[in-house]
């Protein structure tokens, strides 16, 4: 068993610097938990850190995959436990980084997916029940089977409605019941979690600008690029945030104005949401983002926090 440091918090937070920072304090390597930066050719909208972000820190499960494939749960826990593991056999401290909350619960809980339920075709035919129906159809059809399930899943998180519906379709028990059922192993590893809260309003600020430099960037040829390439809106990745909403603009569908208010207010819910989800966590060391523009002062409660687990900066 080894410390693996995890770095949660809401998107455009800061947490991509916070830990590429703390690597080079403790000489760590970076495990991305974003299931966005884990594909290729999508760089802009995921906020992908560029070369001369990393600062030469070595980073996995970037760019692992193409947009078409569904990169499943299961499959980030699997590859992130062997990549922890190879980065502690080097001497070096793993840092999980991101803020896709399921990705998170995976390790610090330790799922058990042996017996992961996957059917392709039914989230397939669910997601497009979605597309053509309206979020909400589907969401109501949640709820007639599992209702508490439908109580804490809103109903744009399309994926993870179709997850609650595929789990219950499979072993007739909320996914809820099938969560908890799983959780019987201890943790592998010893997961020591930081998480950045900040101002609500600082925070959204902050999505906006970050959408706009988006854009400056070239999020539209990129999003053109993977069209042209044949990532259509059928690809797994392009439902993703910044994607649907560009390439509407491209399909006509919404004008860019239009494009660019509904990614920066869904933008907004998504981090609404992850700040509710991390909430429930009771172990995390809040870091204020604000107080973080003072680095020195940061790291000074980061590093007597880390000391007691043994970790030195």
């Amino acid at each position: 068993m080894g410390n693996v440091i995890v770095i949660v918090g809401p998107t455009a937070s800061g947490k991509t610097k916070l830990s590429i920072e703390l690597a080079k304090k403790i000489d760590g390597e970076i495990i991305s938990a974003d299931s966005m930066q884990v594909y290729k050719f999508m760089d802009i909208g995921t906020a992908k850190p560029s070369n001369r972000e990393k600062q030469g820190i070595k980073h996995y499960l970037i760019n692992e995959i193409t947009p078409d494939v569904e990169f499943s749960l299961a499959r980030f826990k699997d590859l992130s436990l062997k990549y922890i593991d190879k980065i502690l056999g080097k001497g070096k401290t793993p840092i999980v980084v991101g803020g896709t909350g399921l990705y998170i619960n995976s390790l610090i809980f330790n799922l058990d997916f042996s017996d992961t339920i996957c059917d392709w075709e039914l989230r397939k035919k669910l997601t497009l029940e979605a597309q053509e129906k309206g979020n909400e159809y589907l969401h109501n059809k949640l709820r007639q089977i599992d209702p508490a399930a439908a109580d804490k899943i809103h109903k744009n998180n399309v994926k993870r409605v179709v997850r609650a519906i595929e789990v219950y379709n499979y072993t007739n028990k909320p996914i809820s019941v099938h969560q908890k059922e799983s959780r019987k192993k201890p943790p592998i590893h010893n997961f020591i979690l930081l998480g950045i809260r900040m101002d609500r309003q600082r925070l959204y600020e902050r999505i906006n600008k970050r959408v706009d430099l988006m854009l400056e960037k070239g999020l539209i040829s990129e999003v053109k690029g993977l069209v042209e390439n044949g990532y259509d809106k059928n690809a797994i990745a392009m439902q993703g945030l910044g994607y649907k909403e560009i390439l509407a603009y491209l399909r006509k569908e919404l004008t860019l104005g239009e494009a660019v208010e509904i990614l920066k207010r869904d933008t907004r819910r998504y981090a609404k949401r992850q700040i509710t989800w991390f909430k429930r966590f009771q172990d995390i060391y809040w870091i204020d983002g604000d107080e973080y523009l003072n680095q020195d002062e940061t790291f000074k409660k980061i590093k007597h926090y880390l000391a007691s687990y043994g970790i030195f900066l």
